[in-house]
Order: C-alpha cells, then sequence, then structure tokens
C-alpha cells in the first residue's frame, strides 16, 4: 500500500510515463494494457475525460497505468522527449487532436498517429510538423482487438530520428514469430501507414478468394457447410495455412441456437472501410495492375446491390448446365479448387509487392520488402506460413521484379496452372461468378 501510494503520488509530481496514448475505444484500451504488461508506464487521455477515470476505474484497476484530464498534464507526465500515440478516427479528427496539443510539446517530441489514416495525408502531416520541429511517425497497426491486446503487426513510419525512442516499446508490445518481432522500420513519411493500405488491399483479395472458393464447393461440387468446413480445415495443413483460411472453417460449423448452420442466414452484402478502394486507387495513380485487390472492391460494391440484385434474378437467366456435366470427381475437384486458390492468392501478393514497389521508387523510400512480410507474418489479418515463403524470396533477392519470378513461387505457378484454368472454365460454364480467381489468371498470362 505505501508504495502504491508513492507511486500515485509521484505520478502527479514528476515525469514518469514512458508514453502517452490518446484514444480510450477498445484499440486505445487494449494497447495500453499490453504496453503495462510489458512494463511500459503508460499515461492515458481522451477528448471525453470521463473516459480516463472510467478506464482507470474498471480496466486498468491494480495496474500502473496513469491518467491526465489535460493536455497540459499529460505533457508534464511523459519523459523527455515526449511520446504521445493516437488512436483517433482519420481524417479532421487526427488534425484537430494533433492542433490542440502542440502548444504543450516542445521541438523534438514525438507524436505517433497509429490509426487507419491515408498515406497521402500522413505524408502532409510528416511534411509540416517535421517543419516545426516535432518528429512524426504514421504507424499501421493491425490485428484488430485482440493484435492490440496481445500483439498487433506494427508497420512504423515516418521520420526516421523518431525510430529509436519508440522501437523498445513498439517491438515489445507487437507478435512474434519465433523470436522475431513483427514490427520494423518501415521507411519515411507516409510509408507505414501506405504499407498497411496495401496489407488492407490484399486482405480483401484474400477474403474475396475465400468467398469464390466457398462459392464452388457449394455450387460446383455440392458440398453442404459442415463438409466445407473439413475442407477448409484440411487445406489449413498445407500451403494455406493462414488465419483466414482458419476461422473460415470455424464460420462455416457454426451452429445458431436451432442447430442451423448460421452462414446461409447472414445477408449477402459486405460493406467496406475504404483501404481497399484507397489501394486501387493507387495502383491505378501509379500505373500497377494490381486487378486482383480491385475485382475484390468490385465484388463488394455488387453485392451491396442488393434489391437491383433481386429484381435482376428474376429477369435474367443462367447457363442451363448442370454442375455434374463439369465436376465428375468431387475429390478431385475440390484438390483443382485448392490449387487454383493458392494461385491466385500468389498472384494477389505478386501484385501487391508491385504497387509498393513502384511507391517506394516514387517517394524514394528505399523499403525492405522481406521485412515488410515479416510484418505481416504474425499479429496481423493476413497472416499466414504463406509470407515466410515471401520472405524468404525477398531476402535471397532484394532485387526480385516480381515474385512469380522466384523459382519457388515460379514452380508452384507451374504446378497449380492446369486446376487454375479447369476451375477458372468450370466456373463459366456453370455461370459462378469468380472475378479474383479469373483476373488473376488473366494477369497471369498477360504478363508471361
Amino acid at each position: 500500500k505505501t508504495f502504491t501510494a508513492h507511486f500515485w503520488k509521484m505520478s502527479e509530481e514528476v515525469a514518469i510515463a514512458d508514453i502517452a496514448v490518446i484514444g480510450l475505444a477498445v484499440m486505445g484500451q487494449n494497447l495500453i494494457l499490453n504496453m503495462n504488461d510489458k512494463g511500459f508506464i503508460v499515461c492515458a487521455f481522451n477528448r471525453t475525460v470521463s473516459k480516463v477515470d472510467d478506464f482507470l476505474a474498471n480496466e486498468a484497476k491494480g495496474t500502473k497505468i496513469i491518467g491526465a484530464h489535460s493536455f497540459e498534464e499529460m505533457a508534464k507526465k511523459l519523459k523527455r522527449p515526449r511520446r504521445v500515440l493516437l488512436l483517433v478516427k482519420a481524417g479532421e479528427a487526427v488534425d484537430s487532436m494533433i492542433a490542440k496539443m502542440l502548444p504543450y510539446l516542445q521541438k523534438g517530441d514525438i507524436i505517433i498517429d497509429a490509426g487507419n489514416s491515408e498515406y497521402l495525408d500522413t505524408n502532409r502531416r510528416f511534411k509540416e510538423l517535421g517543419e516545426k520541429g516535432f518528429l512524426f511517425v504514421g504507424s499501421g497497426v493491425s490485428g484488430g482487438e485482440e493484435g492490440a491486446r496481445h500483439g498487433p503487426s506494427l508497420m512504423p513510419g515516418g521520420a526516421p530520428e523518431a525510430w529509436p525512442y519508440i522501437k523498445e516499446i513498439f517491438q515489445n508490445i507487437a507478435a512474434k514469430v519465433g523470436s522475431e518481432s513483427c514490427c520494423d522500420w518501415v521507411g519515411e513519411a507516409g510509408a507505414g501507414h501506405f504499407v498497411k493500405m496495401v496489407h488492407n488491399g490484399i486482405e480483401y483479395g484474400d477474403m474475396q478468394l475465400i468467398g469464390e472458393a466457398y462459392s464452388l464447393l457449394k455450387d460446383a461440387v455440392g458440398l453442404n457447410h459442415d463438409e466445407m468446413s473439413a475442407v477448409f480445415d484440411e487445406w489449413n495443413k498445407g500451403e494455406l495455412d493462414s488465419y483466414l483460411i482458419q476461422i473460415t472453417a470455424e464460420i462455416l460449423r457454426f451452429k445458431d441456437e436451432k442447430g442451423q448452420a448460421l452462414l446461409p442466414q447472414i445477408r449477402d452484402t459486405a460493406g467496406q472501410k475504404g483501404t481497399g478502394k484507397w489501394t486501387s486507387i493507387a495502383a491505378l495513380t501509379y500505373g500497377i495492375p494490381v486487378t486482383l485487390i480491385g475485382e475484390a472492391v468490385f465484388a463488394r460494391c455488387l453485392s451491396s446491390l442488393k434489391s437491383e440484385r433481386v429484381a435482376a434474378s428474376k429477369i435474367l437467366v443462367g447457363p442451363k448446365t448442370k454442375s455434374d456435366d463439369y465436376v465428375k470427381d468431387k475429390k478431385e475437384f475440390i484438390e483443382h479448387i485448392r490449387k487454383a486458390l493458392y494461385a491466385s492468392k500468389i498472384v494477389s501478393y505478386a501484385q501487391g509487392f508491385m504497387l509498393i514497389a513502384e511507391v517506394s521508387r516514387h517517394f524514394d523510400w528505399k523499403l525492405n520488402f522481406g521485412a515488410i512480410a515479416l510484418m505481416w507474418r504474425g499479429g496481423c489479418i493476413i497472416r499466414s506460413r504463406f509470407l515466410g515463403d515471401i520472405k524468404r524470396a525477398f531476402d535471397e533477392n532484394p532485387k526480385l521484379a516480381n515474385l512469380l519470378l522466384d523459382k519457388f513461387f515460379t514452380n508452384a505457378i507451374h504446378q497449380c496452372q492446369d486446376s487454375w484454368r479447369k476451375v477458372c472454365a468450370t466456373a463459366t460454364m456453370l455461370g459462378i461468378p469468380t472475378p479474383a480467381f479469373s483476373t488473376a489468371l488473366a494477369f497471369y498470362d498477360g504478363y508471361r
């Protein structure tokens, strides 16, 4: 009790906090608790100051987390150089929060935007704050609420002078693959947020590919949800081993309170937060054919036209062919789908890294592609064994022009090619839309 009382008294009088986190929604709270677990003293702050007291009295009770009720109080409690991490809504809220805190900070202090900001905004803030003497960092954070609490993938970029002062905190709280942290310095200005944006675009692509595989297993092969769950479980033991394949298997076998499969009861419309769209816009801006992510974005747009699709289904007809006409051996065709999914996934990541490489050249960021693959290897939504193969490819040849030209991926595509073509042809004949599978194959044929 004596130590605790002394600690709290000292926290009011002396700069003891290693970092401040502004924004106490679930992501912010979980990131603070993660930092606390790793031995860092965190000062919590929120625009609505009552949330600070609520957090300290509940989730943070019994920890060394301290709070502040004003920017001035927060600044006084921070060690120099001050490190302030923002987890607020992207856009004007970030600029507003920065403007309010600047009068209480000094040159050399570090401001970190860990929200989902657009990289062009981060470029602007990096320049504006740099001219005023502040060190600005824009960091991608992936892994959602659970990742924030137990180990996210972190992609920091901005003022390189800031990295030595935030490296220990970031690499300690990040996810680990073996002994390696899924966090490293990405590059200058908006590089961190750009890499996070492409990560999110690839995530759109992965989910679209899985959705198409599901449609093929259901409508071409005729499997029920338990059978499809078993297929995804099996796929997760091999080359497709990943978080998204794993949770797809779990979703497919999930039952409601009546024992019925839940998935068919969910409305078939998909929303989007905008990062997939941003990736597609960047691809057009810099002239890189990131076709699969583009199709994934458009598939979401099409799905949102629910009433139009319902009306069209009563007017427009599809092919009269039946799945039995094309799928003679179910087990064999399931393997064809697996190979088509794997080949399409390779193309999607190849396109994503093409875009990263081009934008890196444009801004002279000198990005380390192998390090980026490692950052995505754990903690984030697209984490997979597959990213280890990408890391190896770029580590062996940092100047690799395209992942498809790496011997491992060249061989993988060659082994999958016949199955890939069979799946796309069969889907076309049966009227099953596979825009991502098909555009990946079209890109491959165009590229070769």
